[in-house]
């Protein structure tokens, strides 16, 4: 029996190491278009097996915010449910998660054509019924673009806003937030003030430590800047410039998990085509590493969305290597230090735009919006084991395993292997890559290897040790040259 469950686990660390994106699935079906916000939205939510999602659809003759949820993971979805009903266009729709409440804002013209405010709405039971529209800005302006997160049950929402114009400049980012679960707001809160345009915010909540991002033109170009609260909003640390480079660096999506916050965005640094960028903090947005370029498609990928849990971080865009744009996926297990290559999720002949990610327990969730079928439809696909990393964590189903010490990790051409205790049996160490290829075997003599690995190239490999009377045992290698 033993020996078939060592199968089984050998089994599903192969299937673990592989992609398993399954088909996707059309989640709208009206001759009117459907459409996705822009990234700096969040219209996809997850929590457990309860996946929420909100749009814009024009079936009632001007757009209206529509939801959708599933119970069962994506695997079957719920009725459409039209969540606004103004004679002005509503579009822009952001959700956040808070045990069985919903909550959604978007921007909102029913206070006139040349008025945009935004509006909130919630469910208490988790979509199933919702309760009346509340307006939350009386600018009398244009209030866009709103962006929302939920920490330690305090609903904090980013837009940006032209209450303060100056001529042609003058879109601010402004705040708000919510104590007591969405029934009464605090007052507005402006959060930029540099007499250019800022934009397209972003927000991020984790405990008391409230993050955003956004776009600003206040060098001339656009950037990307970043501010925090340490005490849930209620002040705001000054305004810190992530981004510094001659080309135009926009749409900025912040994710954040624990202290290790990171940020995407789209920039054109490199040539006539945008690129898909990441940029970490490690310590809660004091200091930050490095831009690392993730895409070099030399075509346009644009408008990034990320998110993280745990050790995992997830990035998806649209983009036009394949002529046409179409849906790419890339992520990393290791907190963004290294990543995997890039995974085209749709292949439609068609424009396949503004994927959102979100991510809970195991499996990944993305949608889109995409033209196969002569509109625009909203589509859903998942990764059932997409936020699973292999390695001991994962392949040991007990205490039995043989375990080993392994260093350095990373490595470029030498690791050494250590047997923590005395191996009763023989020991043999195998290396292989993400797709279960065996590329390195050897024997283990007197509990010690040192193993030359510079035949590998930059990537993620996993070393498993096998002692006979022992289950296998699996770490993670990185070899970066």
């Amino acid at each position: 029996m033993k020996k078939v469950f060592l199968l089984l686990a050998a089994l599903v660390a192969a299937n673990l190491s592989q992609a398993q994106w399954e088909p996707d699935v059309r989640l709208t079906n009206d001759p009117a278009a459907s459409w996705t916000p822009v990234s700096s939205n969040k219209p996809i939510a997850v929590s457990g097996d309860s996946i929420h999602v909100v749009w814009q659809e024009f079936r009632d003759g001007n757009a209206e915010i529509y939801y959708k949820r599933s119970t069962d993971a994506g695997t079957s979805w719920g009725e459409d449910t039209r969540l606004s009903n103004a004679l002005g266009n509503s579009y822009d729709a952001s959700l956040a998660l808070s045990g069985t409440m919903v909550h959604v804002v978007w921007g909102d013209f029913r206070n006139g054509s040349d008025i945009v405010e935004i509006y909130y709405k919630r469910s208490e039971d988790g979509g199933e019924s919702w309760g009346e529209d509340t307006r939350l800005t009386f600018a009398g302006s244009w209030s866009e673009s709103p962006s929302i997160a939920i920490g330690d049950s305090v609903i904090h929402i980013v837009w940006y806003d032209w209450r303060d114009a100056i001529w042609d400049w003058g879109y601010e980012i402004y705040y708000k937030r919510s104590m007591d679960g969405g029934l009464t707001w605090g007052p507005d809160t402006r959060l930029t003030n540099d007499i250019a345009y800022s934009g397209y915010p972003c927000i991020a909540v984790s405990g008391q430590t409230v993050h955003v991002v956004w776009e600003d033109t206040r060098k001339g170009n656009g950037e990307v800047y970043y501010k925090r609260s340490d005490d849930g909003g209620l002040n705001w640390g000054p305004d810190t410039q992530l981004t510094d480079d001659p080309a135009d660096s926009w749409d900025p999506v912040v994710a954040v998990n624990d202290s290790v916050v990171h940020v995407v965005w789209m920039d054109m640094r490199d040539g006539s085509a945008y690129e898909v960028y990441y940029k970490r903090s490690t310590d809660g947005g004091i200091t930050w590493d490095a831009d690392t370029r993730l895409t070099n498609a030399s075509a346009s990928s644009e408008y990034p969305t990320i998110a993280a849990l745990g050790t995992m971080v997830h990035v998806t865009w649209g983009d036009k290597r394949d002529m046409n744009y179409e849906v790419y996926y890339k992520r990393s297990d290791d907190a963004g230090l290294t990543w995997e290559e890039d995974t085209r999720l749709t292949n439609a002949f068609a424009e396949s735009n503004y994927p959102f990610v979100a991510v809970s327990d195991s499996a990944v969730h993305v949608i889109w919006d995409e033209s196969r079928d002569g509109n625009e439809e909203i589509y859903y696909k998942r990764n059932p084991t997409g936020n699973v990393i292999v390695g001991t964590e994962n392949l040991s189903l007990d205490n039995s395993g043989q375990e080993f010490n392994m260093f350095p990790n990373p490595a470029s051409s030498i690791v050494h292997i250590q047997i923590t205790d005395n191996p009763t049996g023989k020991s043999m160490l195998t290396i292989g890559n993400i797709l279960g290829e065996t590329l390195i075997t050897r024997p283990i003599r007197m509990g010690e290897a040192i193993v030359d690995v510079s035949i590998l190239q930059n990537g993620i490999y996993f070393v498993e040790i096998a002692t006979q009377g022992k289950q296998v045992e699996s770490q993670k290698l990185i070899i970066r040259k």
